[in-house]
């Protein structure tokens, strides 16, 4: 069977990102409305992916912070997927003034995506009321597209011939800001998380800080500065992928069961340093299953040597000898 090296997969795989960008730049210049629909579904099958594989290990993961996103990412993606059928061309909305329209969803957006992973951090050992939770983003998700659609009180963001709105501008630093403050608390915490998972998620927020950065230039929603702002996102989402959806997938252990291998780690420090003679024994057959150094310098035997043999097969400590366990395995 052919293996592919780690390195040999990432060179791959950065080569076919490169690949694909330049592909989605060459569909902009073609049609522009084209390669957003594609940067924005993209985006937004991630972020129903990411809450489907949350939601359906919620049972399992410790970590409360990767359900939060989970949750929330669902609704991110619902209001992105409004942004999309609302860019100026689409056609799908009559009489709102498109530009105006899909920059106020793409700012209800960026402030739910930002404070949600600002907040976030802080539900990582706490208990997560889930369907509180899914109930109070549906009621935000709902109310933004209220605001926005019904009441049609959003601050301006878009103004055409004159471009971005003062309004619009402040909200991307001000979305920026937060975004470094929530990169900031996931750092602290760093150790909660499997390490490739905190590269790619602090790396996706920097990304998503510099499509924000990008978003204060344009004039033209078909703009450079919108494409690059875009290309950015794609990326971004992309690293969530990679963190979430493709590490829950193929490296559970890592993603879902970090603290159990933790604890693992302690419980195995405790056996070998305990000063009390330890055995571990299948009751099945008597095999030694493992065995702690005080057993090793009591018996006389190397912990390879205690693995090769039964219980039956060495001298068993009589009941008043304290500091002897046995554990049943």
């Amino acid at each position: 069977m052919h293996v592919v090296s780690s390195s040999a997969y990432q060179w791959r795989t950065l080569f076919s990102g490169i690949v694909i960008l330049f592909g989605l730049y060459l569909t902009s210049l073609y049609n522009y409305i084209l390669f957003h629909s594609l940067a924005e579904l993209f985006s937004i099958v991630v972020a129903c992916a990411v809450f489907f594989i949350a939601w359906n290990s919620k049972e399992f993961v410790k970590n409360n912070y990767i359900l939060f996103l989970g949750i929330a990412y669902l609704f991110i993606g619902v209001l992105d997927g409004v942004h999309m059928l609302s860019y100026k061309g689409m056609g799908v909305f009559q009489g709102y003034g498109e530009s105006n329209l899909s920059t106020q969803l793409w700012i209800a957006a960026r402030y739910t995506e930002s404070i949600t992973l600002l907040i976030a951090p802080f539900f990582i050992a706490r208990k997560l009321r889930v369907q509180q939770l899914f109930y109070t983003y549906l009621f935000l998700t709902v109310s933004l597209l209220a605001v926005i659609f019904y009441w049609n009180i959003f601050p301006v963001c878009f103004v055409e011939g004159a471009g971005l709105t003062p309004f619009k501008k402040v909200s991307e630093y001000v979305i920026s800001l937060i975004l470094l403050a929530s990169l900031y608390l996931l750092f602290q915490r760093r150790n909660k998380f499997d390490p490739f998972v905190v590269k790619a998620l602090c790396a996706s927020i920097v990304l998503t800080i510099g499509a924000e950065l990008a978003f204060t230039f344009y004039i033209s929603v078909y703009g450079f500065s919108n494409l690059v702002g875009h290309i950015f996102k794609i990326v971004s989402f992309y690293l969530i992928y990679r963190a979430l959806i493709y590490t829950g997938l193929t490296k559970p252990y890592s993603l879902m069961f970090k603290e159990l291998s933790e604890k693992e780690k302690q419980y195995r420090q405790t056996f070998e340093t305990n000063q009390a003679i330890k055995l571990i024994i299948d009751p099945t057959c008597g095999a030694i299953v493992e065995a702690n150094k005080a057993a090793c310098d009591f018996y006389g035997y190397s912990k390879k040597e205690l693995t090769l043999l039964k219980i039956s097969e060495i001298n068993v400590l009589s009941t008043d000898v304290v500091g002897e366990e046995m554990n049943l395995a």
